[in-house]
């Protein structure tokens, strides 16, 4: 037994780069795992700068020099962050506590529907079934009701950590994205002069999962914005609400487009019925999603992740199941770190190959 083990080390851990590799690995995973509370304005901080890199770089092929890039970057998500805080949150909110208020009676309706099963169904249905539904759907939005008027009071130091985090994270961005080569090339010290096997993964990362993350980020700003208009212009009830469901869905593939389904829909049923305009909605929606699926995508993600379906899958479940949302976003970028380090990771006769 101790000399499979011994063959086993020898041949994937058999160089410097391999060890060193595999410590940073679990090394990182500790600290996100044990400090990541404490981390997140740096996490955020690192993930924004990835993403506003592009930005940065597209500036200085224009002729903008390197500071003026990144202090033009750096205003542009100051902007953002002014018009989220100042417009966007306040709206999400209102209609938020608008459609809590208008829980109780959609659950009134809901009932009636209900109540029609067991008289269409009643070898399949029992009413008291039903009236069991109901009472546990009443006493969770009574609960939730509950949550969101004391949220005002009971949460003011998480909405003062929010605005200090609002502070921080831009003042960090500008810092990463004016130094990012000399914070590279520091880190970079203390790894191996030669390191094939990291160069390898950090070239799939950034052919890939570059494209991925701002590819998303994009998909998600321009189905909300879609889907904000369309339901603006259909007139339904809490747009922008849903239309931001809209974007969000498309982190979780598979899944979210369906999940978000059912409240756009739900929505529109308790505004119009069954009825012309929520027979548009749907058909609106359809084509949204068709859209998204068929022209956005293909043109946004240019480099494919080529992960099956079930890797995929499995990596939401498990990386949403440890980080929840950010999780849920990174899913795929991480299977596919895994998958390229997996596919780098250099054994003993392939390094006597190369020999």
């Amino acid at each position: 037994m101790l000399n499979i083990l011994r063959s086993w080390i020898d041949r994937y851990f058999g160089e410097e780069e391999t060890v060193l590799l595999a410590l940073l690995l679990v090394v990182s995973f500790v600290v996100i795992l044990t400090m990541g509370a404490i981390l997140a304005p740096v996490i955020a901080a690192v993930i924004i700068a990835f993403l506003m890199q592009g930005l940065v770089g597209r500036l200085q092929e224009w002729g903008v020099p390197h500071i003026v890039a990144v202090v033009l970057a750096t205003l542009v998500l100051l902007g953002v962050l002014a018009a989220s805080f100042l417009l966007m949150l306040p709206a999400l909110w209102q209609q938020s506590v608008n459609l809590l208020s208008e829980l109780p009676r959609m659950l009134t309706e809901w009932k009636e529907l209900l109540l029609l099963l067991p008289e269409k169904y009643p070898a399949l249905i029992k009413e008291e079934q039903i009236d069991s539904l109901i009472t546990a759907a009443g006493s969770e939005l009574g609960g939730l009701g509950q949550v969101v008027v004391s949220f005002s009071l009971a949460n003011l130091p998480v909405l003062f950590g929010v605005l200090i985090y609002a502070v921080i994270v831009p003042i960090l961005v500008f810092f990463f994205l004016k130094d990012s080569d000399t914070i590279l090339s520091w880190i970079g010290s203390f790894l191996p002069h030669d390191r094939p096997t990291m160069q390898t993964i950090w070239t799939e990362m950034n052919l890939q999962v570059a494209n991925y993350v701002r590819g998303k980020v994009i998909e998600i700003l321009v189905v909300g914005a879609v889907s904000f208009v369309a339901f603006i212009w259909l007139g339904l009830n809490y747009a922008l609400l849903l239309a931001l469901a809209v974007g969000l869905s498309v982190v979780i593939p598979y899944i979210g487009a369906v999940v978000v389904t059912l409240p756009v829909a739900l929505i529109g049923m308790f505004q119009w019925g069954l009825g012309t305009e929520f027979m548009y909605l749907m058909i609106v929606y359809l084509i949204i999603q068709t859209l998204d699926g068929n022209v956005l995508v293909p043109l946004l993600f240019s480099e494919a992740v080529n992960l099956h379906p079930v890797a995929i899958i499995m990596a939401v479940l498990v990386f949403g199941g440890l980080w929840g949302l950010w999780g849920v976003f990174f899913a795929i970028p991480l299977a596919t770190l895994i998958k390229a380090i997996l596919s780098a990771w250099p054994t003993s006769e392939e390094q006597l190959e190369s020999a």
